[in-house]
């Protein structure tokens, strides 16, 4: 099981950028994907990007293409970059991690609100 680690949450005034960093234990032989998921009072958790860890190769839902870039490093941390943010961007963030085995982990979530 991947420990995961998530931080640089925060309030931001709409308009602002922030990046959100996930610290994880696993390695490229044992992960299959990583994704960036929100959920907000009264909603469904939603995936926001994600990125198969071998390729790099990333997706995006179109609420959030152009603004959010997600991204790994050899470090064992992958990243969320959210720029433009719109209030309705206000939600927890968690990160997740989906092993070959199919096990998926998710960390403990960093707060984001866009207010002004």
């Amino acid at each position: 099981q991947v420990q995961l680690v998530e931080s640089g949450g925060g309030l931001v005034q709409p308009g602002g950028s922030l990046r959100l960093s996930c610290a994880h234990s696993g390695t490229i032989l044992s992960i299959n994907t990583m994704g960036w998921y929100r959920q907000s009072p009264g909603k469904e958790r939603e995936l926001v990007a994600s990125i198969i860890f071998s390729s790099g190769r990333t997706t995006y839902p179109d609420s959030v293409k152009g603004r959010f870039t997600i991204s790994r490093d050899n470090a064992n941390r992958l990243y969320l970059q959210v720029n433009s943010l719109k209030p309705e961007d206000t939600a927890v963030y968690y990160c997740n991690a989906v092993e070959y085995s199919g096990w998926s982990s998710w960390g403990q979530g960093t707060q984001v609100t866009v207010s002004s």
